[in-house]
């Protein structure tokens, strides 16, 4: 196999000063990745071009994961509206907030498929966890993986077995959705030993472009757990754990281990080429040389350019 990082790529801390960094994504208009400070309830932003980090926007309802629409637009996870939203140049617009006439939890990450649906999960660490969102209920009584379609507003479940649903990514022809377990630790700090729950990227083969179906565990991954992670464009997987981003072949085979010296939350390709892996990792802003590029750029770059709006907050009960 081809390796995955760059010849000499070595690990770079390009940013500091977060409690807890989340969500990021790569915004190639302005050279710049935008991320969460969770606990600090803000979004920073890091400028490739000038190595300086900003503040992009304050009193932000504690956002989490972020991707890109096909508009180019930011798609992110509120916590403290319990919402999926979309940022349009600091405004929050609220995409979608409830299912069958219940609030969300607390959507925590979240995916654009190539035919503009957005995928997301709901886990309940921001009604549950003080430092992430504001205390609530679960008004459907558990933690679910959303498809959401603007096109008619409609929102359904698409994964129901898996216990705390986290990070999401879709293979490169958007066959398989890849689904973490963060189950291991939950927001209340302790676990029912009725369900099952741990420390693995689960896959599921999609059908019809909606349905997920014959879900199994894709790899178990440690120290610590599966939070955020990407897909590149052949294939592989790039998953934050404890200590280290780990890289998994499509077959679940490891690759290429790339310590951190801080607990990872997340990463994500960027740079003006698409090989720079950026890394959220408690405190700081990481940076290493690949030789791939995320699966779903790749993806958006073959697709034609769509504008769409957003169709606002659904409510039904599909």
């Amino acid at each position: 196999m081809t390796k995955v990082l760059e010849v000499g790529a070595e690990l770079e801390q390009v940013a500091t000063g977060s409690i807890w960094a989340e969500g990021p994504v790569w915004i190639p208009a302005g050279r710049t990745v935008r991320y969460s400070d969770i606990p600090n309830n803000r979004i920073l932003q890091f400028s490739e071009e000038t190595g300086e980090l900003s503040v992009y926007q304050e009193d932000v309802e504690f956002t989490n994961g972020r991707t890109l629409d096909l508009d180019g637009s930011v798609v992110q996870c509120s916590h403290g509206r319990r919402a999926v939203e979309r940022d349009r140049d600091g405004t929050a617009e609220t995409v979608v907030d409830r299912w069958a006439g219940a609030r969300l939890n607390s959507p925590n990450d979240v995916v654009v498929k190539n035919d503009g649906t957005i995928w997301f999960t709901d886990p309940s660490y921001g009604i549950q966890k003080p430092t992430e969102g504001h205390p609530g209920e679960r008004e459907y009584g558990d933690h679910y993986v959303f498809r959401f379609d603007p096109r008619d507003g409609s929102i359904r479940p698409v994964v129901i077995d898996v216990e705390m649903p986290n990070g999401l990514a879709f293979s490169p022809d958007e066959s398989l959705l890849y689904v973490a377990d963060s189950g291991l630790a939950p927001p209340g700090g302790h676990r029912d030993p009725a369900r099952p729950g741990g420390h693995s990227i689960h896959v599921y083969d999609v059908f019809d472009g909606r349905l997920c179906k014959n879900g199994r565990e894709f790899v178990e991954v440690g120290p610590g757990l599966p939070d955020g992670f990407r897909v590149d464009e052949h294939g592989n997987v790039w998953t934050s754990s404890y200590d280290s981003v780990q890289v998994f072949d499509p077959s679940g085979k490891p690759v290429e281990r790339v310590p951190v010296p801080e607990k990872i939350s997340n990463v994500c390709f960027g740079g003006d080429d698409g090989r720079t892996l950026y890394v959220t990792a408690s405190t700081s802003l990481y940076r290493i040389r690949t030789t791939v590029r995320d699966a779903a750029a790749v993806l958006r770059d073959c697709a034609p350019r769509t504008v769409r709006e957003p169709r606002g907050t659904s409510t039904s009960p599909s």
